[in-house]
């Protein structure tokens, strides 16, 4: 199962969610609630199907962040 590595980055759960609510971009926010609901047990696969998104795009966000970070 993949995970949200936000300890690499210096966040935490908490973080992800304050994102989520308050990014500046809507896409942004969308991402981020994302990896907030993976990381409370969600997989990316129903992730997708909640937010009419394919789970491709939602791993591929989890990875740009677990490799990149939030920016």
């Amino acid at each position: 199962m993949l995970r949200v590595d936000h300890d690499r980055w210096g966040q935490s759960v908490a973080d992800l969610r304050h994102l989520a609510l308050r990014a500046t971009h809507p896409r942004s926010r969308e991402r981020f609630l994302a990896l907030h609901e993976i990381t409370q047990g969600s997989c990316a696969t129903d992730v997708a199907e909640r937010t009419g998104r394919r789970p491709q795009s939602v791993m591929g966000w989890l990875h740009a962040y677990n490799d990149h970070g939030p920016q």
